[in-house]
């Protein structure tokens, strides 16, 4: 009886994680590192943009403190040291996408929202950035895709459908401030993604090595809670190596592709990879090697088999040219 209890409950749960929520369970672009650094790339934002909607846009976080006035506030940031010369997120993000999301508002087509997916990645935790973080988001609440708090984390609350969506990575201390927190009947603002178990190894270098030769159900073995949605994977999880060691595409290593996809489905969790560049160093405008395959072909074949196997955001700093093989 026990055990007919729990395989109800597990249904029930899976029952209540509408993956289809995110355009219809087909893939978006994700537009990584969608901001400018070192002074350059201001661009970036705008560039994502006009690839058209859904659209993922990534946004690095940190905190800078005004060293005149002891006042502190969010920006946009490639790194933890912060200067004050970042831009904020407000300005950056949120005032740059207003007339997108009010005018999605007033013609209220709500079968094609959430039109932006915002992906915070937060280059640290401390706890009064998580908090500005929040605050802020409540300033926009009207924008954003909620889910009503619930009296477990396992019963998942339904999504209020809004044009904006905003995603958070696996943090602890995140999950703390934007879900434990919270007291039962508030509007959870964004949604964490499941840890990822590496397999052990002597260094933490070595154990995502060893990821890709992992069967998805170590790395994965949590189902979704009301507020972990989705997973975040680095390619080392699909080639061993991940984008440096890259070779020809092969078919192993489709099907490896497509295990770790429908294994994230069938959980119930959206699942992102990251980052699938492919350029020669001369044509390198500001991405670097850590993502690179090495050449336009070699992933032009990845993003097409990341197409094919559903993969919900697909990660990328070349915007224009995956979304050119999506279309």
């Amino acid at each position: 009886m026990k055990i007919l209890l729990f395989l109800a409950a597990a249904v029930a749960v899976n029952a209540q994680a509408p993956l289809e929520f995110l355009n219809h369970n087909r893939p978006v672009l994700d537009a990584h590192n969608c901001y400018p650094y070192e002074g350059r790339y201001a661009d970036r934002i705008d560039r994502a943009l006009k690839t058209g909607t859904p659209v993922g846009i990534e946004q690095d976080l940190a905190w800078f403190v005004d060293p005149a006035t002891g006042k502190g506030r969010v920006v946009v940031s490639h790194t933890p040291k912060t200067t004050g010369s970042e831009p904020m997120l407000r300005d950056h993000f949120f005032e740059r996408v207003r007339p997108i999301i009010e005018k999605a508002l007033r013609d209220d087509d709500r079968a094609r929202w959430p039109l932006i997916i915002v992906h915070f990645d937060f280059k640290d935790n401390q706890a009064p950035l998580l908090h500005a973080v929040w605050d802020l988001l409540g300033e926009y609440q009207d924008w954003i895709t909620t889910a009503p708090q619930t009296a477990s984390p396992n019963q998942l609350g339904a999504f209020e459908k809004k044009p904006l969506l905003v995603l958070t990575e696996d943090s602890d201390a995140q999950e703390q401030v934007f879900f434990h927190q919270l007291p039962a009947g508030a509007k959870l603002r964004l949604f964490g993604s499941a840890h990822t178990n590496l397999p052990p190894g002597k260094s933490r270098e070595e154990s995502i090595h060893l990821a890709a030769t992992t069967p998805p159900e170590r790395l994965l073995t949590d189902r979704p809670t009301n507020y972990r949605r989705w997973w975040n994977n680095s390619w080392y999880e699909v080639e061993e190596g991940g984008q440096p060691k890259s070779g020809t595409w092969t078919a192993a290593s489709n099907r490896r592709l497509r295990a770790l996809v429908d294994y994230a489905h069938s959980r119930g969790f959206w699942i992102r990879f990251y980052t699938l560049d492919g350029f020669a160093p001369a044509d390198d405008h500001g991405w670097g090697t850590a993502y690179n395959f090495g050449s336009p072909e070699k992933v032009r074949a990845r993003w097409q088999a990341a197409l094919d196997a559903g993969v919900d955001l697909i990660a990328t700093d070349q915007y224009e040219d995956l979304a050119k093989s999506m279309r």
